[in-house]
C-alpha cells in the first residue's frame, strides 16, 4: 500500500505513516514498512522536500509559508534552508521581493495600486503566500522588478 501511494507522488515519512494508520494498519507494521521503503530508496525525505519546495516556488509561495508547510508535513525546516544554501541568490531578500512582485503581477496585473484599500488587499494576499512585511512593502512601493 505504501509503495502504491508513493507511486502517485512523493510523501514525507510522517505523511505516509498517517495515511497508512488511517487505513487501519498497526503502528508497528507501518514503521517496519516505512523502514523497508526507506532502505529501498522509495521513501526519501530529502527528495520529497526538494520536489515540494520546487512545486511551491513555482506556485508563487514565499519562504515563511514553505517552511510552515514542510513542518506540517513532518519535515524539518532545515531542509528548506539547505535547499536555499545551494542557491546563493535565493538567500537574498531582493530575490524574494522579486518573487513576491511576480506573484502579485500574476494575480493583480502590472500596476502598483495607489488606493489604500487595494494596497491592503494585495498586502494581505502576499502575506498569506508567505512573504515578509519588508518584501511586501518593497513590492507595493514599486521598488522591485520581477525576475525574468
Amino acid at each position: 500500500m505504501g509503495l502504491r501511494l508513493l507511486g502517485r507522488r512523493e510523501h514525507s515519512r510522517a505523511e505516509l505513516s498517517a495515511k497508512l494508520a488511517a487505513r487501519g494498519f498497526e503502528a508497528g507494521d507501518v514503521e517496519r514498512a516505512l523502514d523497508r521503503l526507506q532502505n529501498m530508496g522509495a521513501l526519501d525525505e530529502s527528495r520529497f522536500a526538494e520536489q515540494f519546495i520546487d512545486m511551491r516556488l513555482r506556485k508563487g509561495y514565499g519562504p515563511a509559508r514553505i517552511r510552515s508547510e514542510l513542518s506540517q508535513r513532518g519535515v524539518a525546516a532545515s531542509a528548506f534552508d539547505a535547499r536555499l544554501a545551494a542557491d546563493e541568490e535565493a538567500n537574498d531578500d531582493a530575490h524574494w521581493a522579486a518573487r513576491a512582485e511576480e506573484t502579485r503581477r500574476r494575480r493583480f496585473g502590472a500596476g502598483v495600486p495607489s488606493e489604500y484599500a487595494e494596497r491592503a488587499r494585495q498586502a494581505r494576499f502576499l502575506e498569506r503566500r508567505g512573504f515578509s512585511a519588508a518584501q511586501i512593502a518593497r513590492v507595493l512601493r514599486g521598488a522591485v522588478e520581477p525576475d525574468d
